[in-house]
């Protein structure tokens, strides 16, 4: 297996919106990441006018502040595979796009799944296993396997 750090590769596909080009759903990546006592009880919606580009995606940010904080570090603040489903991945059924509603930190990692059902398979289940099924359907897509 062909191991090395996760984004990177340049341009490695982002989920985004299947109408624009805003990556998962235009939620505040900075937020997931915020104590448990800072994190509001709902996700933190972004705004267009705080935005960065990065990877060929827009990514939303409810402040300035926090698109700052992205922008001095992406790779802080991406979720794995870039917001694709990482059940989807661990299953092999490929880049399925995430909208930021479902997640999970594992190992202080951020995963964003398509469904809760996802999610709770990997909190059940062995995700340590599921992230290895994932990462390397991951280095096979970005590798153009």
């Amino acid at each position: 297996m062909l191991l090395f750090p996760l984004g990177l590769f340049a341009n490695e596909p982002v989920s985004t919106s299947y109408w624009s080009n805003t990556a998962i759903g235009g939620h505040d990546t900075t937020a997931y990441y915020q104590s448990e006592l800072e994190r509001p009880a709902r996700l933190v919606e972004g705004n267009k006018h705080f935005s960065v580009q990065w990877n060929g995606a827009d990514w939303h940010f409810a402040s300035q502040a926090s698109a700052d904080k992205f922008a001095m570090n992406p790779s802080l603040y991406v979720p794995s595979y870039n917001g694709f489903c990482a059940n989807a991945l661990s299953l092999g059924e490929g880049k399925i796009r995430t909208d930021g509603t479902v997640w999970e930190f594992f190992d202080d990692t951020l995963y964003l799944f398509y469904a809760e059902r996802g999610r709770q398979r990997w909190l059940n289940g062995d995700w340590h296993q599921y992230k290895a099924q994932a990462d390397t359907a991951w280095a096979d897509i970005i590798l153009g396997r």
